[in-house]
């Protein structure tokens, strides 16, 4: 089979494919030989009808209409193949009447395909990231949040008067429109802070300034659109509240000392403490920078596409997220609105997010497809045949070939391109080291983590080989 390709208008291409008489030939005869062994033919025994009686019994063009059907469900997908077209719909054919002895057909398709985009530049992408070891700034913030986990509150003197960054010991008394006492927000000791997100801010402002022994009594009408823990089952209802400062509290951390290092922490000493954290940020950034590197030359990349991404590609991955989400919401025993509950956010902001997040992997993906195209990156057999290989299907071969026959190698090539676009991308990447600590994932180390953590400097954790591997995997 030959094929021809001609670009149309809107990301459409007609594609021309011919078969050789030859091939035709073989087709029709073969194509005879089966129907003589497939249907009786009165006179004659199966197999041996000669063909004026199969055409007279099936019909003149019945083998004719058989072979070019065949050709034509054949020649699509090694079109697709040979042309390494990206189909985004459904083909409409155009065809020779049927195929004839000694001539050869040809068929036609026209399709749309993914629109191939143009960046602004194909220098080097420049990004800033976070040195590889550990810095003493991010030791400094690690050690703060260790001493966060063993934070004492203790009374303020009794003039003190309660503000935003205080904490307050209260006896809150709460009552409904009927009077019946609210359970779920009385206490006769509530170590409370302001926005925190337990009470409303509107509660925060009525005991801003109160002290040790005072109390207030106010009346809340809790807006239907509350979202504080305690009060948004009491929403469009009103509450009564009388509040009594039983005291201030101030906050007090822990000094670093060898002391509490070795005795609350389970180290040997401050100096000790500080190598195992270094030692723990080490492992962690071991396993996430080059995820954020990946990312961080992604976002850079993207801001390069000319033109907005079409919105069709933009719905059909919005809905292979939304696909995915669910199976992992089914798999977890959730619901949607379970988890736009723990996440406080509504329904609408989830929609707004995945679309969001479908936007910028649209954008992605075409940006490594311009840069791919510019670089001359391709994906070999040998490249695709390795994909399935790491899949792990039972003959990876045979697999391949069923699905060329099919026509969907496509999928797996570009996959492997834009694999190894994004590797490019980053190998040439200008990248700024940066003192800021760094922030995600959030780094937290106990005595017995930070001792695994040593272990770990010198051997990679298997936790983290497999993390790096399934982000290479994930490209």
């Amino acid at each position: 089979m030959k094929t021809n390709k001609e670009a149309l208008e809107d990301n459409r291409v007609k594609v021309t494919v011919t078969v050789g008489a030859e091939e035709v030939d073989k087709r029709i005869n073969k194509t005879y030989r089966d129907f003589a062994g497939r249907y009786n033919f009165p006179g004659f025994r199966k197999g041996k009808a000669p063909r004026k009686v199969i055409d007279n019994a099936l019909g003149a063009e019945a083998v004719a209409a058989t072979v070019s059907e065949g050709l034509v469900n054949e020649g699509y997908p090694f079109a697709i193949e040979a042309e390494q077209l990206f189909p985004m719909g459904q083909p409409t054919f155009s065809a020779d009447e049927v195929a004839k002895q000694g001539q050869p057909y040809e068929f036609s398709f026209e399709v749309e395909v993914k629109p191939e985009y143009e960046l602004t530049s194909y220098e080097p992408v420049e990004i800033e990231m976070p040195a590889a070891g550990a810095s003493e700034a991010e030791i400094d913030e690690q050690l703060e949040t260790m001493r966060g986990h063993y934070v004492e509150f203790v009374d303020a003197s009794a003039s003190k008067k309660m503000k935003e960054d205080n904490y307050a010991d209260l006896k809150i008394v709460a009552t409904d429109e009927t009077g019946k006492p609210v359970e779920t927000v009385s206490s006769d000791s509530r170590l409370y802070a302001p926005a925190t997100g337990m009470l409303s801010a509107a509660f925060d402002e009525q005991i801003m300034g109160i002290k040790k022994g005072d109390t207030r009594e106010f009346e809340l009408l809790v807006p239907v659109t509350e979202d504080s823990v305690l009060l948004q089952p009491l929403a469009g209802q009103k509450v009564k509240f009388e509040v009594t400062c039983n005291v201030v509290k101030k906050k007090e951390l822990p000094e670093v000392t060898d002391e509490w290092a070795k005795e609350t922490m389970g180290f040997e000493d401050v100096a000790d403490m500080r190598t195992r954290i270094a030692q723990s940020i080490e492992v962690q950034k071991e396993g996430y920078l080059p995820r954020l590197k990946e990312n961080n030359c992604l976002q850079a990349l993207m801001t390069r596409i000319e033109g907005e991404v079409p919105g069709a590609l933009v719905e059909q991955q919005q809905a292979n997220l939304l696909q995915e989400f669910f199976g992992q919401l089914q798999g977890a025993g959730m619901t949607l609105d379970g988890y736009l509950k723990m996440q406080n956010i509504t329904s609408d902001q989830f929609k707004e997010d995945i679309k969001a997040q479908a936007t910028d992997e649209v954008k992605s993906g075409l940006a490594l497809d311009a840069w791919a195209r510019h670089n001359n990156i391709t994906a070999t057999d040998e490249d695709v045949l390795g994909e399935f290989v790491k899949a792990g299907v039972p003959e990876p071969e045979a697999m391949m070939e069923q699905w060329r026959e099919e026509g969907r190698l496509y999928l797996i090539r570009e996959g492997v391109i834009r694999g190894k676009a994004v590797n490019n991308v980053m190998d040439c990447a200008v990248v700024t080291e940066t003192s800021e600590p760094a922030k995600d994932p959030a780094v937290e180390i106990s005595a017995d983590d930070a001792k695994e953590a040593e272990e770990a400097a010198v051997a990679v954790t298997d936790e983290v080989a497999e993390a790096v591997e399934a982000a290479e995997e994930a490209k």
